[in-house]
């Protein structure tokens, strides 16, 4: 019989929850962001210039988030933007020397955090990569 709690989905999506939550708490504590401006945050502090649609296949968000998360740091001078002149319904997005500075007070935090969990589950960080690696293949 089907039980919820030995569910493989519901556990992922449980858990997902509630590591997305702690992690939160990191960056609402130094810039007070939304989890859908952390994360373009974060790809372009390791990407340097993408598209929102690229940031959305990424990152694994709907364009309607992106889009607003770019407003949002774009508002706090975090992100510039510049037209694609090959495409011109498309722009390209960086983030300014404020936005990095920002993603960069955050990291170590954050960082502390990553090792934190991966200490507390008694097996390495590549194994758990490993095994999440292989889930997203499965769904793939």
């Amino acid at each position: 019989m089907l039980k919820l709690e030995t569910f493989l989905p519901y556990r992922l999506n449980r858990l997902t929850a509630r590591v997305s939550e702690r992690t939160r708490a990191v960056y609402r504590r130094y810039h007070d962001l939304t989890v859908p401006e952390w994360r373009v945050l974060a790809s372009l502090f390791e990407h340097e210039r993408m598209t929102a649609r690229e940031i959305g296949l990424y990152s694994a968000m709907h364009k309607t988030k992106v889009s607003r998360a770019v407003r949002a740091l774009e508002q706090r001078r975090w992100l510039r933007r510049e037209t694609n002149m090959a495409n011109r319904r498309e722009e390209f997005l960086w983030l300014t020397s404020q936005g990095r500075q920002a993603f960069s007070e955050m990291a170590p935090a954050l960082q502390m955090f990553e090792n934190a969990l991966v200490e507390r589950t008694g097996h390495s960080r590549a194994d758990i990569l490993a095994i999440l690696d292989a889930i997203e293949q499965a769904v793939w």
